[in-house]
């Protein structure tokens, strides 16, 4: 079941994870819906050890990321979707192995998948599809009242993805009401 879900209110304590897909590095940000703002419960980086096969690497990402899901208990996934130029097609079909395994620990939890694009989550957090990195990783700061910028990029990148999914949610929620 892809796409944001237009039957249900966001409930105080419901858990969303976002997800930077990278097969070397993939980046997680699990937030909470609390009574005013959400929370960051805990960022993270997946890492795979580049000297193995693609199948090795795929499955740490899958065994890692199936850590976080069973300890964190998210209600959905929040993905950022692959991008490619035709200059440089490589990156995106390596993305995509990562891809695959983040899906499948989500499909084998029955868990809800939304997928955003880089100008999607840019838009909803600064206003501008075109937004800088600086720009996004202020913006993430100030949403969730951090001290601090998530560290390394990948934190930041997923954290993001998660806060696009928290008011994406809750700005259909509240159209599906009126």
């Amino acid at each position: 079941m892809d796409g944001v879900p237009t039957h249900t209110i966001p409930q105080l304590g419901e858990r969303y994870v976002g997800i930077d897909p990278g097969l070397h590095r993939t980046g997680y940000a699990v937030l909470e819906r609390g009574r005013r703002e959400p929370r960051l419960l805990e960022g993270g980086v997946i890492s795979s050890t580049v000297e193995n096969s693609l199948h090795k690497r795929v499955h740490e990402l899958s065994v890692g990321l199936q850590e976080v899901l069973d300890e964190f208990q998210p209600g959905c996934m929040a993905i950022e979707q692959i991008f490619s130029t035709g200059k440089y097609p490589k990156p995106a079909l390596l993305m995509a192995h990562a891809r695959g395994a983040i899906l499948l620990a989500a499909a084998e939890r029955n868990m809800q998948v939304v997928h955003y694009t880089p100008t999607q989550i840019k838009r909803l957090l600064t206003g501008s599809g075109r937004a800088s990195k600086e720009q996004m990783q202020h913006a993430i700061k100030n949403e969730l009242r951090l001290d601090a910028i998530p560290e390394p990029n990948d934190v930041a990148d997923a954290s993001a993805v998660a806060l696009c999914h928290y008011y994406s949610s809750r700005i259909t929620n509240i159209n599906a009401l009126t």
